[in-house]
């Protein structure tokens, strides 16, 4: 069977790996064999338990398997440790499997496998998963006019012009790329793939009828994700529901999230915290009649296709989302799966829990968003569209 070489900097130990990786990966096993090279973090390396249920899990996939170890510190010289070693691993194994397709989730993975690219015959897959160089200065965390953010830009324009094929999550996303100057008179081959669920898992369960309404979220609540302003939308929506209840899936933000709802006057007792496994969330999200997704709209997030977006219409639960994020206007306003607040203003929370509360308690509601994440993230379709694109590698 024809090899493929994974690159992930994100941890298959995580949620996100397990999520958005392994759910693809081990369905693709009976035509291609398939290894990943992920960078695990410390501490996800020292829980023995975990790694050796990973193992047993690939192992019955038949996924192999290369956990290199994540380095944070210093940062640029902890990175720069990582794609060295990243690079010599993807070499190895590009030349001892005889890879013919480098599959690199994201920037750093693209970076680790272009030497690989440019001295074999194996094709480069980017899935570029958003402007990453764009979203660490929407995040703040490189100023625009850097050194850093520059070279990246240009690393980006190597990335594009290399690949043999672009996988993006959005078709906003997809619009802007093909607008690139570098790219307009030979523009690589591009699918949108957004990021899916698994909808055999992601699916409505039975749940207590009678309980209050109960608003949702699911994730972290850093960086991107307006946190602030879900609380106060919560905050509205009681005056449309005053017995409502707020129940957030969060692995280990607990003591920031009250602080939080102290701020805005939010009672501790109206709030339900807690982390999950991730073979429990479905359970979890069923509970909720509605829930967020409040992402901060800037040029880098018009390429995000939020997880926990897919997971909520899986399980039939309509979303709060917000304009100038990827393609989430046309899936929740277009298409009927949620409200998609135009701002943040109290007008537009009060008119928007109104909206939300009506649409929730609609009982052709769970059914249009479930047939939406059929539509537009299932799994399958996922895996299907990965399928035609490793066949195109291997057969051009």
């Amino acid at each position: 069977m024809p090899s493929v070489l994974y690159v992930s900097y994100d941890g298959m130990l995580e949620p996100l790996g397990q999520s958005q990786v392994l759910s693809y990966l081990e369905n693709m096993t009976d035509d291609y064999q398939i290894r990943i090279i992920s960078f695990e973090k410390p501490e996800d390396r020292r829980d023995g338990d975990k790694i050796r249920s990973l193992k047993d899990r690939l192992s019955q996939s038949g996924v192999k398997w290369t956990p290199l170890t994540y380095h944070k510190k210093p940062s640029s010289l902890a990175t720069a440790w990582d794609i060295l070693i990243g690079t010599l691993v993807v070499l190895w194994f590009t030349l001892t499997e005889r890879a013919v397709i480098l599959h690199a989730r994201s920037y750093v993975p693209a970076l680790m496998v272009l030497l690989s690219k440019k001295l074999t015959r194996a094709k480069f897959l980017f899935d570029i998963r958003g402007f990453w160089a764009d979203e660490r200065v929407d995040g703040g965390i490189w100023p625009r006019d850097s050194r850093v953010y520059k070279v990246t830009k240009s690393l980006e324009r190597r990335f594009f012009k290399a690949a043999d094929y672009v996988v993006t999550l959005t078709h906003a996303s997809e619009k802007i790329i093909r607008e690139f100057d570098y790219l307009k008179d030979a523009p690589p081959p591009m699918s949108v793939i957004p990021t899916c669920a698994d909808l055999e898992r992601f699916q409505r369960h039975t749940v207590d009828p009678d309980r209050p309404f109960t608003f949702g979220y699911v994730g972290s609540i850093g960086t991107w994700y307006l946190f602030d302003e879900t609380l106060a939308f919560f905050k509205a929506l009681l005056k449309v529901e005053p017995d409502a209840h707020f129940l957030i899936v969060n692995r280990h933000e607990h003591a920031l999230i009250y602080e939080l709802a102290d701020k805005h006057g939010i009672a501790h007792s109206r709030l339900t915290v807690g982390g999950a496994e991730h073979k429990d969330v479905p359970a979890k999200v069923s509970q909720m009649h509605a829930a967020a997704a409040l992402i901060r709209p800037c040029f880098s997030k018009l390429s995000s296709a939020p997880t926990k977006l897919a997971e909520y219409l899986g399980c039939g639960v309509p979303c709060l989302g917000n304009i100038g994020v990827g393609d989430m206007e046309d899936t929740l306003e277009h298409k009927g799966g949620g409200i998609a607040l135009k701002d943040f203003s109290e007008d537009s929370l009060a008119s928007a829990a109104d909206m939300l509360v009506k649409l929730a308690r609609n009982p052709e509601t769970s059914t249009r968003c479930r047939n939406i994440a059929t539509e537009l993230f299932s799994l399958e379709s996922g895996v299907a569209e990965y399928r035609r694109i490793y066949k195109r590698l291997t057969t051009t």
